[in-house]
């Protein structure tokens, strides 16, 4: 095949054209490349099956430089899957190419805690939740999404990457009422052996829109909980190995652009679908990308807690309108360390107008990072978490939408404002295994990097008093902002380790303290 030209942790694709029929492509034939470059890397990469007796392979660079030579393996005898050749010469990555091109793909930090990119640079979970776009959105709609979001500050969105429930009715259209999209045709069965590619090639123009926006697919296989309107949801019901085939498939098909593993949902983890979905991921995704599991409300959410496979752990405090950081914090004690978020707080107006509503969902994100949940912060919506198509549609359950609104009236709630400002108001600090921190400071929440950040959250304000053993852990350069608008209130530099910083009481308050 002709060589290929790339620049770093830019996806690349190379096509491969079966020579004979198979009578059960993505059950039956397991197709890969082993990419080698001169430097003596290797890495190998699932192919997918994309209709018909084509296979792709997606592929993207971790070294900014040098050629990669790469050859083909199938489980099948075929001349068109099995011993084709070809290579990726790199070019450099051109200014402007967006964070993900700069620094690569994430991972985790070396303590577990946090995210980090390829290079090292520090990075947080800034999520919205759009469970349904993946089979009820269009482009059209996926755009004006993506830039509302961007501009906010989120970059990662939370989403189930096929409609779950097995007794769902509705018109196989994703602009009708009632309608979606349909992945697997046997879903409905409770199986997940009926692939259907152009689903897939739908929802690759889809997760292209959000990438050119720089959000983060959080890719859910198939739900375990409630699903999308409670009808039975396939996730704890199809075989394991059907699930960890499709695992394979969302690693082989979306594996080399940024992607989040999220294997298991709303259940208690414990169902044997998320264990085979996690080791899949282990094996194929040769960029270690974030794998773990957002456990149901009424769960330890402490399942393979000892598993390499898992990396991070999202509990979720149900939607009755309540702070309960405590639950964060129970996560951040469970050993060996995984990172941890509120993967679901209370969505925003769910089920009635004023519930969770506006700075309500400013001081929940706050909140639950000083408790522990340092990965990031994560916001919802009602009736934009379904993917209402407008204010009327009927057949959603009352207790999650809004009334009046749709999923775009639902983007501009003011509570997704405040979330999104977390992420600029921490950006470019050194977070990285930042830890909660109460024994430094007389504050009510705190994170701390020793030596290098310390970050208080007061929601009403207040001076800020360090202890003196200790207090030499946290820089004296200091700022505080309007955590509701990212206004810089004051700053300055304390005069000593124990000096106090005094500011007003009545509104919320961030102090971060960083000589950087």
């Amino acid at each position: 095949m002709p060589p290929i030209h790339a620049s770093a942790w830019r996806q690349v694709e190379i096509t491969l054209q079966a020579r004979t029929d198979h009578p059960a492509p993505y059950n039956g034939v397991e197709v890969w490349a082993d990419f080698t470059h001169t430097s003596g890397l290797t890495m190998r990469r699932p192919a997918f099956w994309d209709g018909g007796n084509v296979w792709r392979i997606r592929f993207a660079s971790p070294l900014p430089e040098g050629r990669w030579s790469w050859r083909s393996g199938a489980s099948v005898v075929d001349e068109g899957l099995a011993g084709a050749e070809g290579q990726v010469t790199m070019d450099p990555v051109q200014e402007g190419e967006g964070v993900f091109r700069q620094h690569g793909f994430w991972r985790m930090s070396p303590g577990g805690r946090n995210l980090v990119h390829a290079d090292g640079t520090p990075a947080l979970l800034v999520a919205d939740t759009a469970w349904a776009l993946p089979w009820r959105a269009t482009e059209e709609h996926v755009r004006v999404y993506a830039a509302d979001r961007r501009a906010k500050g989120f970059n990662a969105v939370l989403m189930m990457s096929v409609q779950p429930d097995m007794h769902a009715r509705g018109p196989r259209d994703r602009t009708a009422d009632e309608g979606f999209d349909v992945a697997f045709e046997d879903l409905p069965s409770g199986r997940l052996g009926d692939l259907v590619p152009a689903y897939f090639q739908q929802l690759d123009r889809l997760l292209a829109v959000l990438d050119e926006y720089g959000i983060v697919p959080v890719l859910q296989p198939v739900f375990q909980g409630w699903g999308w309107k409670g009808l039975s949801a396939a996730g704890g019901i199809v075989p394991p190995e059907e699930y960890a085939r499709y695992c394979r498939y969302l690693v082989a098909r979306y594996g080399a652009a940024p992607a989040i593993w999220l294997v298991g949902a709303d259940g208690t983890g414990e169902e044997p679908q998320v264990e085979a979905g996690g080791r899949e991921i282990q094996q194929w995704d040769a960029y270690g990308q974030p794998c773990g599991i957002h456990y149901q409300p009424d769960s330890l959410s402490r399942a393979h807690q000892d598993a390499d496979w898992l990396d991070f752990q999202w509990c979720q405090t149900g939607h009755r309108g309540e702070h309960v950081p405590e639950r964060v914090a129970d996560l951040w004690r469970n050993l060996p360390a995984k990172a941890v978020a509120n993967g679901e707080p209370t969505y925003e107006h769910s089920g009635r107008r004023g519930k969770a509503e506006g700075w309500w969902q400013g001081h929940e994100a706050w909140s639950n990072l000083c408790a522990g949940g340092t990965m990031g912060v994560v916001y919802g919506a009602g009736s934009l978490w379904q993917w209402r198509l407008h204010a009327q549609e009927q057949g959603h359950e009352d207790y999650f939408v809004v009334t009046d609104a749709g999923w775009r009236e639902a983007l501009d709630f003011d509570g997704s404002t405040y979330v999104g400002l977390v992420g600029r108001i921490l950006a470019s600090l050194p977070i990285s295994d930042m830890r909660p921190s109460w024994e430094l400071a007389l504050a009510p929440r705190g994170l701390l990097v020793p030596g290098l950040l310390y970050i208080g959250y007061a929601e009403n304000g207040g001076r800020l008093q360090f202890r003196q053993d200790g207090a030499d852990l946290i820089p004296r350069t200091y700022r505080i902002v309007d955590p509701r608008t990212g206004q810089l209130l004051a700053s300055g530099r304390r005069s000593g380790a124990d000096a106090t910083i005094e500011w007003d009481e009545g509104a919320p308050a961030v102090y971060i303290c960083c000589d950087e």
